[in-house]
């Protein structure tokens, strides 16, 4: 298991996210695309992690209602994945929304995304429900944790 430093960042390091965010995702996007999808959140938070100097992931949420916390993005860089970043990033919201009272947290993964799957069973996540992704013609899994 890699020991990565999951570190915050604000929103300053919105070229930071974006970069990670094209190096894993598709299509690609540019900072605007999160400044609008930020725009109105409460409680958006940014974590990345940090491997020997190098930025190698990184998880962003925001708050979906007054209790719930919603991990909107989660991703590691291909060449070391499965060394347990997604977890720590994980951990690391986890650790966040509590501090910040939440008391559940909610995150969607497409069904074909089986390595977050793994991450989100490992992790005592509840399997919710699904739902059709019209945009990507892919169901969605939907997962929550209680954090009380």
């Amino acid at each position: 298991m890699a020991n990565v430093q999951v570190v915050p960042v604000g929103q300053g390091e919105l070229e930071l996210i974006t970069q990670l965010y094209n190096e894993l995702f598709n299509p690609r996007r540019d900072v605007e695309f999160f400044r609008r999808r930020f725009q109105g959140r409460h409680n958006v938070s940014m974590l990345v992690a940090v491997l020997e100097e190098q930025h190698v992931g990184f998880a962003v949420g925001f708050e979906l209602m007054p209790t719930t916390y919603f991990s909107w993005l989660c991703g590691v860089l291909p060449d070391i994945r499965r060394q347990g970043i997604a977890t720590q990033l994980i951990q690391g919201q986890h650790a966040w929304a509590v501090e910040h009272k939440y008391e559940m947290i909610r995150f969607e993964c497409r069904n074909q995304h089986r390595a977050m799957l793994h991450v989100a069973i490992r992790e005592n996540y509840d399997l919710v429900g699904i739902r059709w992704d019209t945009a990507t013609a892919n169901n969605v899994v939907i997962f929550e944790k209680d954090l009380r």
